[in-house]
């Protein structure tokens, strides 16, 4: 009976999935806020052109407030990685199922001249999706659609010589799936280990030669090739008027797109639109 009871209750003790993926979110945005001041600033700037577009549009708040949104409309959306071998892509799903994150989508870039493809790891249910919204758009290169046949065989070599993921991290991610779940502690210590996966690493994995000659094969794949980790290269937060965030961006020294992607304004904003500095 002790021992039954002990396996009842054990669960109990591991943090929701939803806690762990939302503290990962967090810390994420905070360690590219320093890596990236301009970043900060961007999301101080949306944050007040939401405040004014829930004071303007009382109707907005109130559908908001009915669905849940409005807690979570500062929460970090979507961030962005790229990866180089199918063995980070096996792992990477392993570390984001901790979180409960699964893929979702497959997006062939090669057709817009990119040389890899994609999936985008998100939490699948209705309830999850509530609680923490947060995904990683993550992309895989594919070095066969590099012309250069000596330049693609250096690239395998490189990539296959770095591990983007620590000794501590694995074993977390081992533990998860041999318990199910993972306490406060070792959730917290899965964060901090998982999130120094994504930091911008300051020396490089090649020499600048040898940099400059992927880059002129594909930029991306300068970007993937030629770092010791998959650096985190975008998060997006929510605004309410994507349209002002944008007017407003040059006032706060930050240079966006010319325009706007996506579709133009509109009364039932059903599409994405999207904008970047």
């Amino acid at each position: 009976m002790a021992l039954r009871m002990r396996m009842n209750t054990m669960p109990d003790s591991f943090l929701p999935s939803h806690r762990i993926r939302a503290e990962f979110a967090v810390s994420m945005a905070t360690m590219y806020r320093r890596e990236v001041p301009q970043y900060g600033t961007l999301v101080e700037l949306v944050e007040r052109v939401n405040t004014e577009s829930l004071v303007k549009r009382p109707e907005l708040a109130g559908e908001l407030e009915r669905t849940g949104e409005i807690h979570r409309l500062s929460s970090e959306r979507h961030g962005a990685i790229r990866l180089g071998t199918a063995g980070e892509l096996f792992t990477m799903r392993r570390l984001f199922a901790v979180m409960d994150m699964h893929p979702v989508g497959y997006y062939d870039l090669s057709t817009a001249g990119i040389p890899v493809h994609s999936t985008a790891f998100r939490p699948l249910s209705a309830e999850a999706l509530q609680a923490n919204p947060f995904r990683i758009f993550t992309s895989l290169l594919r070095p066969e659609l590099v012309d250069d046949v000596k330049l693609r065989d250096e690239a395998r070599s490189v990539l296959a010589h770095r591990h983007i993921f620590s000794d501590r991290l694995i074993e977390l991610i081992e533990l998860f799936e041999q318990q199910g779940g993972l306490d406060a502690a070792r959730a917290r210590e899965f964060v901090d280990e998982a999130v120094q996966t994504f930091r911008w690493q300051h020396s490089a994995a090649v020499d600048s030669g040898t940099y400059h000659r992927f880059l002129q094969a594909h930029p991306v794949v300068a970007d993937i090739v030629c770092f010791r980790g998959p650096h985190i290269n975008h998060l997006t937060p929510r605004t309410l008027d994507i349209d002002e965030a944008q007017h407003r961006m040059p006032q706060h020294s930050l240079t966006p797109k010319a325009i706007i992607e996506g579709p133009p304004r509109r009364d039932v904003p059903i599409l994405l639109r999207q904008t970047s500095f």
